[in-house]
């Protein structure tokens, strides 16, 4: 528990009770001078970037195996059935957005490691971006791959992701109310931590 009186909610918290003696700072005021138990909560992080101190680090992956590890993600750009129509025919007024979205979506991958503070800095063997047009709007996947001692998960996560606000950005003079949703790992093989398949 912070000096304010939050929590963060990426700790676990152990209770340790103590005793508050009644001449403590407001007790006496509170408990009319019968001393109470009160529970304290000890932070225990699980998260490998935070330290003992709650301070935000970096992992050092230099002890892990460098193994294939590969990743997809997947998102989706809402949009009316006018928009959709105009990206079929060919009438959106700065080009084509499905091919400006693959190419941003490649570009972003490769720039994860800048974007995100505490990713490491990877050598990506591959990587791919689909856009495809639906009655609803466009439907993206990114595919990122590489030989290395941790996972391409955030990479495919921010292709999809830029390829996304790309399409965006391609088709708000046509329409304002586009929504960017369903940002999400489908699957990664590969590391410690084994496979992971979205059911």
């Amino acid at each position: 528990m912070g000096r304010s009186g939050e929590t963060n909610s990426n700790q676990a918290f152990v209770p340790v009770p103590r005793r508050i003696d009644k001449n403590g700072v407001g007790c006496r005021v509170l408990l009319a001078g019968e001393p109470v138990f009160v529970i304290y909560f000890r932070a225990m992080t699980q998260l490998s970037h935070v330290d003992e101190q709650g301070r935000i680090r970096m992992v050092d992956t230099g002890d892990k195996q460098v193994t294939q590890r590969r990743a997809v993600a997947s998102a989706k750009v809402l949009m009316k059935r006018e928009t959709v129509a105009a990206l079929r025919e060919h009438r959106t007024p700065k080009g084509d957005p499905l091919e400006a979205a693959r190419l941003a979506g490649i570009m972003g991958a490769k720039r994860t490691a800048d974007l995100i503070p505490l990713c490491h800095l990877l050598p990506l063997t591959h990587v791919e971006v689909q856009a495809t047009v639906e009655d609803d709007g466009v439907a993206l996947t990114a595919e990122a791959a590489t030989n290395a001692q941790t996972g391409v998960e955030m990479e495919a996560l921010t292709a999809v992701s830029i390829a996304a606000l790309t399409v965006y950005d391609m088709c708000k003079a046509l329409e304002k109310g586009m929504t960017i949703t369903e940002i999400r790992l489908e699957s990664k093989t590969g590391g410690k931590s084994g496979d992971y398949e979205r059911k």
